[in-house]
């Protein structure tokens, strides 16, 4: 189950009186992108470990261990296999016929007894301990997780051998539940996980077979695999996502639910036939990565403000626009946790539904059954929401559903796939819907884009060629005096000069004289001009601040701007 972790945090340290709330709200509001409210406390020395710990073991109902004797686990160390003990990090301290007691790292993540209690047949205890300390007891116990693709693939080649024929013949898919072909799909999903990976790429080529990763939007191509591998290893994906392994003639999507390295992860799965084989693509939804908290991402002060007031109301139409994989979702679920009261009723329809948000009702739109958004949102409206997220308006129907709802007091929030925040009126005009209706229920619209971070770690100073500085098409005072970034390559970022990425925003409020215009049916370029004359900052200025604070590149604000 997906949950805020430093949401559930702060709630714990208020609860158990180790911090003060206006504390617990300014180490909160410093944190960013995945920065942990655990570490914040700890590095600030105001609360002792042992007791932040405890906290945390006392609200979850597990028995936490201030101490743990390296000897203890040594005993008990056969009731684990090396594997698990990295894939779930934990480690075993007692283990009888039917039962073992486990160190979890991450205690947060209720899968790992259901998982454990059915692959090992006994009856799972968790109990807690300082994480660093899980760490440090599994590397002793079982050794470095130090298994590289490179290795697995120079196993693989002594299996290819032995197999030949398989390999090569129509029955090659009953091959996919080989050890070898497991222990390859597993590093690959690990290394994926490892790497902050967003997606992973199977490509069946007709000389090749190809696997990348997309990192910070980028995509990065791993060791060559042999093409014979192509059959059985997708036919591995398909299995573990629970897909038909002889279908390949059509698309079809899956979800694959694992741990991996202690943590909750599910991709979502989509095949895809092609001329030399199926193409198949995992979407990562790695739920302790996820940012759900308005505050984590990196948004202007102004703009977090306007959004808070926005997402308050009692009823209007707020639209994230963006083209795929600009974060639109991340934001969406940003503003539902920001309302997600016990005195607020919300329901989502999503296409499907990424992650599990606690008290709230989400529904996965299925259009094999006619359950779109549009028929979705009209049964929203019988079981008396407050708030309402649709994943996405995409045709006249949806539209006119969600200004209904708009119209008779509820508050939704939704994405369009436009290039500028302006951009989505004219979106919906092309639709069908007519321009008073839009006036009448539009709030606000956020566009967004990802750009690359610089890597912290290699950043420096460079003076770029003063053609690049034009393509800005900045006022030259705007630039004047100003430093300019660039990543030059090292460990950490692989060589690649960029670690991470930060949001540009461009928030368009719909004021009065803005009403007016879409009333009037005014063109998105007077649009735009009214919301720049009213204070609206466009999303190349929001990349040219992102360029001159030294996160990003003016190479990457060009490519998204």
């Amino acid at each position: 189950m997906f949950c805020n972790y430093n949401d559930l945090v702060y709630r714990i340290i208020g609860a158990a009186n180790l911090l003060d709330q206006s504390t617990r709200e300014e180490l909160k509001s410093y944190l960013k992108g995945d920065q942990s409210l655990i570490v914040a406390v700890l590095d600030t020395g105001l609360v002792d470990s042992d007791e932040l710990w405890a906290a945390i073991a006392d609200h979850l109902g597990y028995e936490y261990l201030p101490s743990v004797d390296i000897a203890m686990v040594q005993a008990v160390s056969s009731a684990l296999s090396a594997e698990v003990a990295h894939k779930y990090a934990v480690v075993p301290i007692s283990s009888a016929p039917t039962s073992v007691s486990l160190l979890a790292r991450d205690p947060f993540n209720n899968t790992i007894i259901d998982d454990l209690t059915l692959s090992l047949n006994k009856d799972v205890c968790i109990k807690f301990t300082d994480p660093r300390r899980v760490d440090e007891l599994i590397e002793k116990a079982y050794g470095k997780q130090g298994t590289s693709i490179e290795a697995v693939l120079i196993d693989l080649d002594d299996f290819i051998s032995k197999r030949e024929e398989d390999l090569a013949g129509p029955d090659s898919a009953d091959i996919e539940n080989e050890t070898p072909i497991i222990r390859f799909v597993n590093l690959i999903l690990q290394q994926a996980v490892k790497s902050r990976a967003s997606d992973i790429h199977f490509e069946p080529f007709e000389e090749q077979f190809r696997i990348r990763y997309r990192t910070d939007g980028a995509l990065h191509e791993m060791p060559p695999s042999p093409k014979r591998l192509a059959t059985p290893v997708i036919s591995r994906v398909k299995v573990l996502s629970n897909m038909n392994v002889f279908e390949t003639r059509v698309p079809q999507d899956g979800r694959i639910k694992m741990t991996i390295n202690g943590s909750a992860v599910d991709f979502r799965v989509s095949t895809l036939p092609t001329q030399f084989g199926e193409s198949v693509v995992l979407r990562v939804l790695n739920k302790s990565a996820i940012q759900s908290d308005l505050n984590a991402l990196s948004l202007p002060d102004d703009t977090l403000e306007m959004i808070r007031v926005i997402v308050n109301k009692a009823n209007g139409i707020f639209v994230v626009t963006g083209p795929t994989g600009s974060g639109k979702t991340t934001t969406l679920y940003g503003a539902l946790q920001e309302i997600n009261t016990v005195e607020t009723k919300i329901l989502t329809a999503e296409d499907p539904v990424e992650y599990e948000i606690d008290g709230i009702m989400q529904v996965a739109v299925n259009h094999r059954v006619g359950l779109d958004f549009a028929s979705t949102l009209k049964a929203f409206l019988r079981q008396d929401p407050d708030k309402i997220m649709v994943g996405e308006i995409r045709d006249l129907e949806t539209a006119q559903a969600a200004v209904q709802a708009s119209l008779t007091g509820h508050l939704v929030l939704t994405t369009l796939h436009t290039n500028d925040a302006p951009g989505a009126v004219t979106r919906l005009v092309d639709m069908g819907l007519e321009p008073f209706l839009i006036s009448a229920s539009l709030e606000a619209v956020l566009a967004q884009r990802l750009v690359r971070k610089i890597c912290p770690n290699c950043r420096r100073a460079y003076q770029p060629n003063q053609d690049l500085i034009d393509r800005l098409e900045l006022d030259p005072s705007e630039i004047a005096g100003k430093g300019f970034y660039c990543g030059g390559g090292c460990l950490k970022c692989s060589h690649t000069g960029y670690r991470g990425r930060i949001g540009l925003f461009e928030m368009m409020v719909v004021s009065e004289e803005l009403s007016d215009l879409i009333h009037r049916h005014a063109s998105t370029q007077l649009i735009r001009e009214k919301a720049i004359e009213q204070g609206m900052r466009s999303l190349r200025k929001s990349g040219a601040r992102a360029i001159f604070q030294g996160d990003s590149t003016i190479q990457e604000i060009l490519r998204y701007t």
